[in-house]
């Protein structure tokens, strides 16, 4: 069985995916790095600055070819500036089928 310590809905499974995300209506993708995923909400790395609040369309791409392209709508609820590093939080709003 799972342990789990945390309080919360869903269990964070730890990853280091690329992934790319854009704001709406936007044909301009940015790079990032997933660090973990949850059925909730999603963390990841990026030299791109984002602001907390903020709407983003993002792709995740698994290490392998046998499991589809994550593709959802996240906002974003924290970020944490690590020396021009930005960790971003955020919740997942929607999946795009």
């Amino acid at each position: 069985m799972l342990e789990q310590d945390e309080r919360r809905r869903f269990i964070r499974m730890q990853t280091q995916c690329k992934m790319t995300f854009r704001i709406p209506q936007s044909t301009e993708t940015f790079p990032a790095t997933c660090q973990n995923l949850s059925g909730a909400g999603v963390m990841f790395t990026t030299d791109h600055p984002v602001d907390p609040g903020m709407a983003l369309e993002i792709t995740i791409c698994p290490a392998n070819n046998v499991t589809p392209p994550l593709e959802a709508l996240v906002e974003v609820l924290r970020v944490e500036d690590k020396d021009g590093e930005y960790e971003v939080a955020a919740e997942i709003k929607g999946i795009k089928s």
